[in-house]
C-alpha cells in the first residue's frame, strides 16, 4: 500500500482505527496475535555442529581424507596423522570465520526503538515497540527513535534524521499532506520510518507497517536473500584442487599398473601410488593460503582497514569498480558554510567540518571580515540553538546541522558562544515552522539596544523585507536588488549549496512584539550563507590514483541530484561524457536494461536500497568485480551482494559493518586505495607460493614417475615427500606471502576476474622448473645408487637433500615474474630466515640419529654435499641465466 499517496482520513479508514481514541487494548492484542510482534524476522541458522561438519565437504579435503585412510591401512601412521592435523586446522579456521560472519540482523534489531508512546482506549501510554500493531496511533518528539513505519497525521516543526536509511545528509522536514504515488523513499515527507531519529519538533502518526513489512524490514529481507559472492581466489583454488586430484589419481593408477606389469608386488606399488598422490596434492596449500591471508589482515589493520572475511583481502586486488556512498564516505557528513554574500560581495570561507578555524577570501585574496560580514555572521549565530562541542580532538555539533554550520562560520570570525553570551541576551523566540520557513529572535545587547533577527528560506524571507543592508546602512529594497539576491541564490544553488537568508529590524527600547506576523515584517535584508556537506580533502587524490590503477569510482547516494553532481565534479570523478541518473529513471529499468548503460553512469542520485542492489548486480553482469562502500542501514544489502563490501568504522551503523567484508577505521576513502594496493600484492604473493609449491610438487612427481618408468627403486619414501610438502615447503611459502609489493602494483589495470591462476606464463614456469628439479633429484639418486647399489637409504638421503635444496634455491626465483636477478633477496628477511630454518631442519633430519630411522636417512659426507649443491642450483640459475642473457642481448 502506498500510504504516502493517501489522505489521512483514507489511511485511518484502511487500517480501521480511530484517530481520537486509537485502538482498544483488546483489538491491539488481537492484531498482535494475528500478525505477530513488531520485530525483524531472522532466518534459522545452522547448528555449530552442522557448520563444523560442512568444513569437510570440500572435494580436495575429501580426497586428502581418503589418502589418510589408505596411509593408515598401509601402516603409514605418521603420514595419516600429519594430513588429519592439517585438515582439522583448516576446518577450525573456516568454522570460526563463519560463526562470526552473519550478525547483520541482530544489529538491525538494535536500531529498533525499545518503547513507544501509543494511544489505546483514549489514553496515552508507553508500550514496548515490539507490541505496536498496524492502526496504532503513536506520538514522538525530539530524541525519539521511531518504532514502526508511520503515516504522519500531525507535525509541529518535525524533522527526522533518515541518513542511515535513505542516505540524505540533512534531517528531513515532515508534513501531513498526501504525495505522488511514485515518490521515492527519500521524498516521502509524510512518513516516518522504523529506526530513524527525531531531531526536532514533535509529531503524531498512524502505524501502517510493522516488523518485516517496514522499510527496515525490506532491508532485512534483502540481507537474507542477498547472495554471498564466491571470491575469484576461492573459485581458482577449487579448480586447482580438482585438477591436482585428477592428476594424482591418474598418476597413482598409472604407477600401480606400470609397477605390477614390471613384476613388482601389488602392495609395494600401491604404496608407491599413495606416495605419488601425496606428492601431487600440496597438503599445505589451504593452510598456507589461510595463514598468508591472515598475515595480510594484520598489515591492513596497520593501514586502518579491518578485514572481517579473509577471502576479501584477495578480492580487493581485482576490484574494477568502487561504488561509494556520498554522505560520510566521500564527504565530511558535516554541513559547512563555504560561501557568504552580503553588501554585493561574495566571500569564500575556508576550514574543515565543525572545527571553528578558517579564513575568509574575497576575489581570491584573503581578507579580514568587514563590519557588514561580521554583522551577518553574528546574526546567524544569534538566531540559533546549536552549540559547538569538543570531544578529544574532534569538534561536534549539538543540534541541527544547518544551525551548526552557521555557528561555526560565526566562530571563524571570532563570534564564540562565550563572547555572544557575554554581549547579548535573547528576550524572546518565535520558533521555526514549516509554513513560515523562518525562525525569529528578539535580541538585546549590553547597551539595551534591541533587534529582531530572522533567518530562513531566501524566497520566503525576501518577501518580508523592505530594506537591504548596503555599506552598513539600510536602503530601500528595489526590484533590481531583489533580482540580484535571487540571481545569487540561483548561482549558489547551482554549486549545490543550501542557502539561508538573514534579515533584521531595530526595535525601540519599549516596543513590544507579541506574534511572529508582526515580528517578521518590514525587515532589512542582510545577506546569504551558502552551505554544503563538503568532500573530504583526501578523496580527490584517492579517486585519481584508483583511476590510474584502472578502477572506476561510482557515487551512489540518496541525496539530491544537484548536490551529488556538484560533489562528483569537485572530486573530478565525473568525466565530460559521464552520465548522472536518478532513482526515478532507475526504477523504470530492469537489471538487464541497466547493464546496457551502467558503464557510462558515474553518479546515481536519490536512490533506494533496492536500487543500490540493482546497480551492483548490473555491474557484476558486465563482468566487474565490485567494491561497495557505505555507512548506513540502506547500504547493507548492496554491501553484502558486492564482491567486496566496505563499511565505515566511525560513522557506519552496526548493520553495515556486520554485512561488510572490510571496515575502514578512519572512514577515509583513501584507505580503500591502500587496501586495494595491499589486496593486489597479497594476490601476487599467493601466485608466488602457488608457483613455488606446485613446481616443487611437479619435481616430486617426476622423480617418482621417471623412477617407475626406468624400473628403479623408489628415490623417495612417502614420509620424506610429506616432510618436504609440510616443512620444507611450508615456511618459505608463508614467507613469500609477506613479500613487499613490486613498484608497479598500482600502475596496471585490475586483473580480469576470469584470469586463471596460471596466467602470465606461470604454468610454464611451474612445469619447466619442476621438470628440472625432478631431473636433478633423479640424477643425484642415480649417481649415488650406481656408486653404492647395496645402500639404498644413502641414495634416497642424497635425493631427499637435493630435492629440498633445489626448492630452497628456487624460492628466491619465485619472488619476481622476470628472474631471480631482478630482486634483492634481502628485501624479504622473513624469507631468508625461513630458508635457513628449513635448511637447519633438513640437517637435523639427516644427522640426528633418533630421527634417521623415522625419515629413512643416513649421515652424508662432504663430497655428497658438493654434488647436492651443484645439482640443486641448476633449475634456478640455468633458466634464469638464459633469460637474463636473452634480455640483455
Amino acid at each position: 500500500m502506498s500510504w504516502h499517496g493517501l489522505r489521512v482520513e483514507q489511511v485511518a479508514q484502511q487500517v480501521h482505527t480511530n484517530m481520537s481514541s486509537g485502538l482498544t487494548e483488546k483489538e491491539a492484542k488481537k492484531r498482535l496475535k494475528q500478525f505477530g510482534a513488531n520485530e525483524l524476522a531472522e532466518e534459522k541458522k545452522p547448528s555449530a555442529l552442522k557448520q563444523f561438519i560442512g568444513q569437510f565437504q570440500d572435494f580436495m579435503v575429501l580426497v586428502l581424507l581418503a589418502a589418510t585412510a589408505i596411509s593408515a591401512m598401509l601402516g603409514e601412521y605418521i603420514d595419516a596423522i600429519a594430513i588429519v592435523a592439517i585438515v582439522i586446522m583448516n576446518a577450525c579456521l573456516g568454522f570460526v570465520q563463519e560463526r562470526r560472519a552473519e550478525k547483520s540482523l541482530e544489529a538491525l534489531k538494535k536500531l529498533s526503538a525499545p518503547e513507544s508512546f501509543v494511544l489505546r482506549d483514549g489514553e496515552w501510554r508507553k508500550v514496548p515497540s515490539a507490541q505496536l500493531v498496524v492502526g496504532d496511533i503513536v506520538k514522538f518528539t525530539s530524541g525519539d527513535r521511531i518504532g514502526a513505519d508511520v503515516r504522519i497525521i500531525e507535525a509541529k516543526g518535525l524533522y527526522i534524521e533518515e541518513s542511515s536509511l535513505t542516505g540524505e545528509s540533512l534531517p528531513v522536514e515532515k508534513q501531513t499532506a498526501p504525495l505522488a504515488q511514485d515518490a521515492a523513499l527519500g521524498d516521502r515527507t509524510n512518513m516516518a520510518f522504523m529506526g530513524t531519529l527525531v531531531t526536532k519538533g514533535s509529531g503524531v502518526g498512524i502505524v501502517v507497517g510493522t516488523g518485516m513489512n517496514t522499510a527496515m524490514g525490506q532491508i532485512a529481507h534483502l540481507l537474507q536473500s542477498a547472495p554471498t559472492m564466491v571470491t575469484p581466489l576461492q573459485r581458482k583454488l577449487e579448480q586447482l584442487g580438482k585438477i591436482l586430484i585428477v592428476i594424482a589419481l591418474a598418476l597413482t593408477a598409472l604407477v600401480v599398473v606400470l609397477g605390477v606389469w614390471q613384476g613388482h608386488a601389488l602392495y609395494d606399488m600401491f604404496l608407491a601410488g599413495v606416495s605419488l598422490a601425496v606428492a601431487a596434492i600440496p597438503e599445505g596449500l589451504p593452510a598456507i593460503v589461510t595463514v598468508v591471508l591472515a598475515l595480510g589482515v594484520q598489515r591492513m589493520m596497520k593501514r586502518n582497514a579491518i578485514v572481517r572475511k579473509l577471502p576479501a583481502v584477495e578480492t580487493l586486488g581485482c576490484a574494477s569498480v568502487i561504488c561509494s556512498d556520498k554522505t560520510g564516505t566521500m564527504t565530511e557528513n558535516q554541513m559547512t558554510v563555504t560561501r557568504v554574500w552580503t553588501n554585493n560581495r561574495l566571500w569564500t570561507v575556508s576550514g574543515t567540518g565543525y572545527e571553528p578555524k578558517g579564513r575568509f577570501f574575497y576575489n581570491g585574496k584573503e581578507e579580514k571580515p568587514d563590519k557588514q560580514l561580521q554583522q551577518l555572521l553574528l546574526f546567524g549565530a544569534l538566531c540559533n540553538h546549536a552549540e559547538i562541542k569538543k570531544k578529544g580532538k574532534t569538534y561536534m555539533i549539538d543540534g541541527d546541522p544547518t544551525e551548526g554550520a552557521l555557528v561555526v562560520s560565526a566562530a571563524k570570525a571570532g563570534w564564540t558562544k562565550e563572547k555572544i553570551a557575554h554581549e547579548f541576551t535573547i528576550e524572546h523566540e518565535f520558533p521555526f515552522d514549516s509554513t513560515r520557513k523562518m525562525m525569529t529572535v528578539i535580541v538585546k545587547d549590553r547597551s539595551n539596544r534591541r533587534w529582531i533577527v530572522t533567518k530562513g528560506a531566501p524566497d520566503m524571507l525576501l518577501d518580508r523585507c523592505r530594506f537591504i543592508y548596503i555599506n552598513n546602512e539600510a536602503k530601500p529594497l528595489r526590484e533590481q536588488e531583489r533580482k540580484t539576491v535571487q540571481q545569487t541564490v540561483n548561482m549558489l544553488a547551482s554549486e549545490a549549496l543550501r542557502t539561508i537568508a538573514i534579515a533584521y529590524r531595530p526595535l525601540s527600547p519599549t516596543e513590544k512584539v507579541n506574534d511572529e506576523t508582526k515580528a517578521e515584517n518590514d525587515l532589512t535584508f542582510v545577506g546569504l550563507q551558502g552551505m554544503i556537506d563538503p568532500p573530504r580533502k583526501e578523496v580527490k587524490q584517492a579517486i585519481a590514483e584508483c583511476k590510474k590503477a584502472g578502477i572506476k569510482t561510482v557515487m551512489i547516494t540518496g541525496d539530491h541530484i544537484l548536490t551529488a553532481k556538484a560533489i562528483a565534479q569537485q572530486l573530478h570523478m565525473l568525466p565530460p561524457n559521464g552520465k548522472v541518473m536518478d532513482g526515478k529513471t532507475l526504477s523504470t529499468l530492469s537489471v538487464d536494461e541497466l547493464e546496457d548503460v551502467v558503464e557510462d553512469v558515474y553518479v546515481f542520485a536519490r536512490v533506494s536500497p533496492e536500487h543500490k542492489l540493482k546497480i551492483v548486480q548490473a555491474l557484476q553482469k558486465r563482468g566487474h568485480i565490485v567494491a561497495m562502500t557505505g555507512d548506513g542501514v540502506n547500504d547493507a544489502p548492496a554491501i553484502k551482494t558486492a564482491n567486496i563490501g566496505i563499511a565505515m568504522g566511525i560513522t557506519g551503523t552496526d548493520v553495515s559493518k556486520e554485512a561488510a567484508s572490510l571496515v575502514l577505521l578512519d572512514d577515509n576513502f583513501a584507505t580503500i586505495k591502500a587496501a586495494i594496493e595491499e589486496g593486489r600484492n597479497i594476490y601476487e604473493n599467493i601466485r608466488k607460493f602457488i608457483r613455488y609449491l606446485l613446481a616443487s610438487n611437479v619435481g616430486e612427481i617426476l622423480v617418482m614417475l621417471f623412477a617407475m618408468i626406468l624400473a628403479l627403486p623408489l628415490p623417495l619414501v612417502p614420509i620424506q615427500i610429506l616432510w618436504v610438502n609440510l616443512v620444507t615447503d611450508g615456511l618459505p611459502a608463508m614467507a613469500l606471502g609477506l613479500d613487499p609489493a613490486e613498484d608497479n602494483v598500482m600502475k596496471r589495470p585490475p586483473r580480469h576476474p576470469k584470469e586463471g591462476v596460471f596466467a602470465r606464463g606461470l604454468g610454464w614456469k611451474i612445469v619447466s622448473r619442476g621438470f628440472l628439479i625432478g631431473i636433478v633429484t633423479l640424477l643425484a639418486f642415480l649417481v649415488v645408487h650406481t656408486r653404492h647399489p647395496e645402500d639404498l637409504t644413502h641414495a634416497q638421503t642424497v635425493a631427499f637433500a637435493t630435492l629440498v635444496l633445489a626448492q630452497l634455491i628456487h624460492v628466491f626465483d619465485c619472488r619476481s615474474e622476470r628472474s631471480v636477478f631482478h630482486r634483492n633477496p634481502f628485501e624479504n628477511m622473513y624469507l631468508v630466515l625461513a630458508v635457513l630454518s628449513s635448511l637447519l631442519l633438513l640437517l637435523i633430519v639427516i644427522y640426528y640419529p633418533p630421527l634417521q630411522p623415522i625419515f629413512h636417512t643416513v649421515s652424508l659426507p662432504l663430497t655428497d654435499w658438493l654434488l647436492i649443491v651443484g645439482l640443486s642450483s641448476i633449475p634456478t640459475f640455468l633458466l634464469a641465466g638464459s633469460l637474463f642473457a636473452r634480455r640483455r642481448a
